[in-house]
């Protein structure tokens, strides 16, 4: 590419050059936390803007800078409309933009649900390996039957190899049906059994994924959960704030989880403190806390981080390029004005 190029990959290209990329893309998001704890990166607060007279939709802007080995900087555009689903479209879309850390200069334009629901997925697996300290996950428990959970299903069984049963549930019985359909045709000799309630998924799972549209928490009992058990909270508002002042918490940035209503926020609000958070999964990653905090359930809130899109971006902008199947657009960038007639 010349200065002044710009690279464009859409959302099919962006599958396929991540396809059976799990464990690699797992390694790019750990290096990007470990990047992120050691204080390598810029990251603005997230955007939201909403809409009068629609809670349940938002679209948010996400800058960020990320050091180290990736050195690169950008944002991410996404939008969240959970009433697509009704009309058969995905709920999020997003368009993720990456710029030269030497000029500013964009230079890549990728679609960015894919590495969004890529990203979010390894992480959630880098938290669950971490947060289960070597227990061996047979079940999976899922509540929220979409993308996102499909997506942490996916990275789960590359980095527990053991699992062989998913439980899951959704509110919409056609969805989790659905879902388990989808699961049979790509991971062969997965079991995966609808349950009828969401304590029936608690009660049956050490690990539980949580990726829901919830806008208010709705879970106020834990108690049913197995000793010792993990939970990713990835939709962040579906635990009471009482349930969060109860666990082990581990969160991917204290700022940035501690805003927009998210459970952790609420948990806040209620304690008047940030005390019951007790470390980011840079801190377990880089040595600095253990894995966990006792035996009581663990819950890893992400509040999902602008740098671990743009390292997942850069990985697929750097493969599209090696491998010679990316449009670029030349002179996308107009000329310097002192050259103009």
């Amino acid at each position: 590419m010349e200065d002044g190029d710009i690279a464009i990959l859409r959302g099919s290209e962006v599958r396929a050059l991540l396809s059976g990329r799990e464990l690699e893309v797992m390694q790019v998001v750990r290096k990007a936390y470990e990047t992120h704890g050691a204080g390598d990166s810029s990251l603005p607060h997230s955007t939201f803007l909403r809409f009068p007279g629609q809670p349940n939709d938002r679209i948010i802007a996400l800058p960020a800078y990320l050091g180290g080995e990736c050195r690169i900087a950008g944002i991410k555009w996404v939008a969240s409309f959970p009433a697509n689903l009704d009309s058969g479209v995905d709920r999020a879309s997003a368009v993720l933009i990456l710029n030269s850390p030497q000029t500013g200069r964009p230079e890549a334009v990728l679609e960015g649900s894919v590495i969004s629901a890529k990203r979010t997925a390894a992480s959630a697996a880098l938290a669950a390996h971490c947060l289960l300290n070597g227990y061996r996950a047979r079940l999976v428990g899922m509540i929220g039957c979409g993308l996102i959970n499909f997506e942490i299903a996916r990275f789960l069984l590359k980095a527990f190899p053991e699992v062989d049963t998913l439980v899951v549930f959704d509110k919409h019985e056609a969805r989790a049906r659905q879902f388990a359909t989808k699961c049979h045709g790509t991971f062969a000799e997965l079991d995966v059994q609808i349950a009828p309630e969401v304590n029936a998924v608690l009660r049956s799972c050490r690990l539980v994924s949580i990726a829901t549209t919830a806008v208010t928490p709705y879970l106020g009992d834990l108690s049913e959960c197995p000793r010792g058990s993990a939970i990713l909270h990835t939709s962040l508002r579906d635990l009471s704030p009482d349930l969060i002042l109860a666990c082990d918490n581990v969160v991917d940035d204290v700022g940035h989880v501690c805003r927009a209503q998210t459970s952790v926020h609420l948990a806040e609000q209620l304690a008047g403190h940030r005390d019951f958070i007790r470390c980011t999964l840079a801190d377990i990653l880089r040595g600095r806390a253990p894995a966990r905090g006792g035996e009581t359930v663990s819950v890893f809130s992400p509040f999902g981080l602008g740098v671990l899109d743009l390292a997942v971006a850069k990985l697929v902008r750097d493969l599209a390029l090696r491998n010679g199947g990316v449009k670029v657009i030349g002179s996308f960038l107009p000329g310097p004005w002192t050259a103009e007639a």
